[in-house]
């Protein structure tokens, strides 16, 4: 979606002045594994419009693969507006009824959209936008299977796309064939009806999961397998807008997946990365190249000094 960003501290129904930047569960995880330095494809659906040509092409700024990308000539790119506060609850609006992306298809899955591809991420939401969406969703995971690509999957619930019994319906079934998952701990109590040790037990005996990542309320997190369980505490930092914590959560837990780096330190980096985007406003604004995040993760754990020199 295109994200119109109020300006800072001022509520959204007196905002005057706003910024134009890209918002999106999945794009958001793509920007963060881009800037980390891993290759990076997105698949999805925007408008032939001015919106749709400025999500593109801030996407394709931070190296994020947009070949499988779709322009709509007749429907338009969704619009998210918000407001930015560090301690009042911010209001979101989401105009995406009839968007481009909710008239996603299977027939998008290409037969080469997911070629040497070998962790594939969805979210929640995206079935959750239409019928359509939500066949395509599984076209993807069918298609993962079939390359022998990795499911990795966040629930990301949002009450405004449906009820928590549309969620449980429409989302639960996918979490339980994800390879990996990364969720709220609330989540997993609406999704499966049972705390997160419980609900990590079954998706690793009853689903697919080979590591489930939990992100508890006191937004320490957690990550379970086979092998054991881990916890990573929160990093003290300042907050200055708490959206997009969760995809920057997941985008720094994927590249540590992806380098075969232990659940130890794939929680560490995770943490940082999303510790870093909340400092700054906006979603994306925070992402870290690599460099930059080994720098934080130093300063985080070890007190060295914060200046880069």
């Amino acid at each position: 979606m295109l994200l119109m960003l109020a300006e800072p501290g001022i509520p959204l129904d007196h905002a005057v002045s706003f910024r134009r930047s890209v918002a999106g569960a999945e794009s958001n995880v793509a920007q963060g594994l881009a800037r980390l330095g891993h290759w990076a494809r997105w698949i999805g659906r925007v408008g032939d419009d001015p919106a749709g040509e400025a999500v593109l092409r801030e996407l394709r700024a931070d190296g994020v693969d947009v070949s499988c990308a779709e322009m709509d000539p007749d429907a338009p790119t969704g619009l998210l507006l918000r407001d930015s506060h560090a301690q009042r609850p911010i209001d979101v609006q989401y105009y995406r009824a009839g968007s481009a992306a909710s008239f996603l298809s299977p027939d998008q899955i290409s037969a080469d959209a997911l070629e040497g591809v070998r962790v594939v991420h969805i979210s929640g939401i995206t079935p959750m936008l239409s019928e359509s969406a939500e066949q395509t969703t599984w076209a993807l995971v069918e298609r993962a299977r079939q390359v022998g690509a990795v499911v990795s999957f966040d629930p990301n619930v949002r009450y405004k796309l449906g009820t928590g019994h549309e969620w449980m319906r429409t989302v639960g079934p996918l979490l339980r064939e994800a390879d990996l998952v990364i969720a709220g701990e609330d989540e997993l109590e609406l999704l499966l009806g049972c705390g997160p040790d419980e609900a990590a037990k079954a998706l690793l005996t009853l689903g697919r999961a080979r590591t489930v990542v939990v992100k508890h309320r006191d937004h320490s997190a957690s990550a379970i397998s086979a092998d054991g369980q881990c916890t990573q505490p929160p990093f003290a930092i300042p907050v200055a807008d708490p959206v997009g914590a969760g995809d920057a959560f997941a985008a720094g837990w994927l590249s540590a997946w992806l380098r075969d780096l232990p659940p130890e330190q794939a929680l560490a980096e995770a943490a940082c990365v999303a510790a870093l985007v909340v400092q700054a406003p906006g979603d994306t604004d925070g992402l870290p190249t690599a460099a930059a995040r080994d720098r934080a993760l130093t300063a985080l754990v070890q007190g060295a000094d914060s200046v880069h020199r």
